[in-house]
This record gives C-alpha cells, structure tokens and sequence, in this order.
C-alpha cells in the first residue's frame, strides 16, 4: 500500500467520516498540513476564521446542529489557547468536536527553548477540556490516533478530542488504513434493572420524566413513554425540542417545579438532573431512575435509586412495551399539568411581555425546523422556558458553561451544516462584541446567518445584580457601542435597525430574503428579572 503523509491521513479519516468543513487558521507549524489541504479542498473545504475563537465556536455550532463530529484546526500557543472557551463549552454540551492543534517540532517539546508559539503541557492543557487526547510523535501512529479520535468521537457520550501534531510530522509519511470507521461499543443492558424501572413506573401515581441532550435521539420513545404515563417531561436548554413544545405533555423548568413537589418517581434520561438535585430538593418520598451512557453521571450528585448504564434509545423501548400491561391511568395528572401550563403561561405574560413581544415574532417568523441560538442576554434567560421548540437541535444553548459572546460564531457553524434551515442568533451588545470580527467570516464565505443584537448599553445582567444586591454600586459594567448599522454594512454585510417587536418581523422577513449575513440592532432599555423563574427554590427536604 502507498505510503501517505500524516497530514493526508487526518485528512482522510476527516473525509470518510463526512466532515465537510474544516474551520481553520493556517500557521507556520501547519503549513504542512495546510499544503496537503489544498489538495483536497473539494472533500474538505476549509473555512478559515478571524479568530481561533471563532473557528472553534464554528465547528461546535456544526456539531450541536447536525449531531455529527465536526473539527477545526489552529496553530499551537495561543491558538490552541484561544479556542478554550468553545472547548469548555463543547465539553458542557456533550459535542462531537474534533481540535486540531499543531505543535513545536517534537525535538524540542518540553524543553523550554522559547521557541514560537511555544507553551508548557499544551497536551495537558487539551486533556482538561476534552473526552480524550493524544499526540502524534510518529508517521506510522497517525493512521491508529485519527481512527481512535472518532471511535470516541462516535461511541458513548460525545465530547469534544484533541489531536495534537508537531511540526515535523505533518510531512513524513507511513502506510494508511483500508477504514478509519470504528464499530459502535455495544452496551449490555441489565434486563432487571429495566423490568424493575418498569415496574416503579407503571405503579407510579405522579411521574415524571426529565431529559437532557443524551435524550435527543429518542424523541419518538419519549413521545411514547410520556403518553403511557401521562407524565411531564421536562427539559432545559439543549434538552428542548425532544418532545414538541405544543404537547400537552411537554413542560420547561418552572412547570416541572410546581409538579415536582408531587412527584413520586423521575426517570432521569441523558440528562445530570443537578437543578432538581441540588437546586429543588430530593426526599425519601422519591424514586430516581437514571438512564445514562456516561457512569460517571449516575455515580454523581447521590447516585439514584436506580442506575441503568445504557444508551437511552437501546433501553427506552423496552422499558415501554414491559409497562404496557401492567400500567394505570392517570387522568388527573393531565388535568393537573393543563392547569400549570396555563396559570404559568399567563403569569409569564405579565411579568415578561416586552421579552416575549421580541420572542414571540422570532418565534413566528422562523420555520418549524429553524434553528434558535440562545445567549447570555435577558431575552436569551427567557427563552429558555417560554421560548416554543419543535424539533431536536434547534434550540441551541451554552448549557451549563454559560460562555457569552459565543452566539456569533456558533451560529455561523450552525448555519455553515444547515444551508437550507434559517438560522437566527440572538446577543447582547456586550455579548456580540466578543466575537465581532467573525462578520467578516460570514462575508467572505456568504453564509446567510441573521444576527439580532439587544442592545442596552450595558452588561444587563451583571448591572442589574450590582444595583440589586449592592445597593445600586455599579463598576465596569457600562458599555460604549460601535453603531452596529454601519459596522455591519462595513463588512459588507447588511445592517437594520429595529426599534420595535413589528419592525423586528419586517426586519426578519428582509433577512430571510438575504443571501448573505444580516445584523439586526434592537435598541432596548432594562428588561424585567428572569432570575425568579430560572433559580428555582428548594421544595423538597430529605
């Protein structure tokens, strides 16, 4: 067999995988890599950022909206450093990200020569933020590294990988493998441990069912179990979209709080449950179920009554076919479920109707599979229960890592992977600033992205809790802005002001008609705390 360079092994590992795109910033130790790229642009197109930042958000927002692994590729040092903050996100929302990171040529690795780009442990550094890492020392380990980097990529619980490549070793050259496609890792499932979440289930008079993002292919069977136990299910951020928000059944944070109190036995499905945990109270009265790939999660937080290490959809299934003959009706639950929807659907009205007159022509305006990318802004925290979701994957959120500025970039990747879905990416002025230079990404590579920015002059949030908890004693958080118009339209992209939720949809509609990049300024003034609604009270004391 002919032998290849290092770089065209990666390169084809990436290519049989289907990654289309390789969000990237070339540098002097990958221009190896970059050379073999070149060659190989119409299998894997490179996309090349303004920031590492922003090449790593880009490939993450890929990721979350397909489901697929995604990559990117930056110089070490800084580069690699710069792309931390998508990795930790990365991490937090269980994606499929490939990093690809030069390094100094491997002589001189750990020798503190000082020389360019040059930092302690940058291997180390990678192995924090990801599922798995390791670096390239030889030609002929190039073939075995790419091919493990997906099996972890593709088996168990998705997280970010990092491969690692000095600068020498992109060029030299080994003998490639036939398939870089491994197996799935097969899970023996405990046939008792079903049978009796099953059993706990059925005699259940007040279920209920949680999901996270582990959960987001098994819509169909969450569907099923919800109808078969007349159950809630409740989901926060990423989790969204798993059952339809028009469901009867489907419920964000605040409704599952106010059934919580009353609930008998939760089956937890690819989701951490820590705000019910650790936020609104466990007691003996309640059974935990938990279904998750990833062990160390049932092991976290207390452990549960009853662990079930598993893929949710090799389980799920068979959990509803065994509660099926032995299951009650549970009318009330139902009727009770309706009238929390709706007292809270009221309540949210009136305490957040300018958030909601904004959300809601959002809501309106993008189609049923359009995807939304939330932000650390007062509009994205309400969202994060009002906001209507259809489908998987099209609600888009930080998760736990709350990364702010991170809306711009992401959605570009989002939108890079889904040219035919509209996407909309909301922030605040300070938000979007972090990632700003990324417009003219969006520019050159025509990617049709509407950006709306709610823009307060201020870090709303932080503000609003340095008047409220320290008696109106802000610092640091007041904001002087660029006219976002004209930022825009000197990136050459197109730029509308709209001052009011109607102006916003005509906004919307010119965006969706746009073959390029649109930015959307909302001038805004302070907007009511979400916070009541989003940290939920402890209900329950063990």
């Amino acid at each position: 067999m002919k032998k290849r360079s290092t770089a065209d092994i990666l390169i084809d590992g990436m290519v049989e995988h289907e990654v289309r795109y390789l969000f990237c910033l070339p540098g002097v130790q990958n221009d190896d890599f970059f050379d073999a790229l070149y060659d190989r642009d119409s299998e894997l197109k490179a996309i090349h950022t303004r920031h590492e930042q922003g090449a790593a958000y880009m490939a993450l927002g890929a990721a979350m909206a397909t489901g697929t692994p995604q990559a990117f590729c930056v110089v070490p040092g800084p580069g690699i450093l710069n792309t931390t903050a998508a990795l930790s996100t990365a991490f937090a929302v269980n994606a499929p990200v490939l990093s690809l990171a030069g390094q100094i040529p491997s002589h001189a690795i750990g020798k503190g020569h000082g020389l360019l780009h040059e930092i302690p442990d940058q291997l180390g550094i990678t192995k924090g933020l990801t599922k798995w890492a390791e670096r390239i020392t030889q030609p002929e380990s190039a073939s075995k590294t790419i091919k493990n980097a997906f099996r972890e990529l593709t088996s168990g619980r998705p997280r970010p990988v990092g491969i690692e490549v000095p600068q020498n070793i992109w060029a030299q050259k080994s003998v490639g493998l036939d398939t870089y496609i491994s197996q799935k890792i097969e899970m023996e499932v405990d046939e008792d441990s079903l049978k009796q979440a099953a059993l706990w289930l059925a005699e259940a008079t007040n279920p209920m069912v949680v999901v996270g993002s582990g959960a987001i292919e098994c819509q169909r069977e969450i569907k099923r179990l919800a109808e078969l136990l007349s159950a809630p299910v409740v989901a926060f951020r990423n989790g969204k979209g798993i059952l339809d928000s028009r469901h009867d059944l489907a419920c964000a944070m605040p409704e599952g709080h106010a059934l919580w109190h009353d609930t008998d036995v939760v089956i937890a499905i690819g989701t951490r449950l820590q705000p019910q945990r650790m936020g609104w109270g466990i007691d003996n009265d309640l059974r935990i179920i938990h279904i998750d790939i990833d062990q160390t999660e049932l092991e976290r937080n207390g452990g549960a009554d009853l662990e079930i290490h598993a893929y949710a959809q090799d389980t799920l299934s068979i959990i509803c076919d065994k509660i099926e003959p032995i299951n009650k009706k549970r009318d009330v639950r139902i009727d009770q479920i309706k009238i929390i929807k709706s007292r809270l659907a009221k309540e949210y009205q009136n305490k957040f109707g300018p958030q909601l007159a904004y959300l809601n022509v959002i809501r309106e305006e993008l189609p049923e599979d359009g995807i939304f990318i939330d932000e650390l802004t007062q509009i994205g925290y309400v969202s994060r229960f009002t906001f209507p979701v259809y489908k998987p994957r099209t609600f888009l959120s930080t998760g736990y890592q709350g990364t702010l500025g991170w809306g711009l970039a992401t959605g570009l990747g989002a939108q890079m992977v889904k040219p035919n879905v509209p996407v909309i990416s909301i922030a605040g002025d300070g938000g979007f600033m972090y990632n700003v230079q990324e417009i003219a990404t969006a520019v050159q590579h025509k990617i049709p992205l509407i950006s709306i920015i709610f823009n307060d002059n201020a870090f709303g949030n932080v503000k609003r809790m340095q008047q409220e908890n320290f008696n109106g004693r802000t610092i640091a958080t007041d904001l002087v802005n660029p006219n976002f118009v004209k930022l825009a339209e000197t990136f050459g992209a197109t730029g509308i002001q709209a001052q009011t939720p109607d102006k916003l949809r005509e906004a919307i509609k010119t965006g969706l008609r746009n073959n390029g990049p649109v930015v959307i300024e909302v001038p805004c003034g302070t907007f009511p705390s979400p916070w009541d609604y989003v940290i939920l009270p402890k209900i329950r004391v063990s």
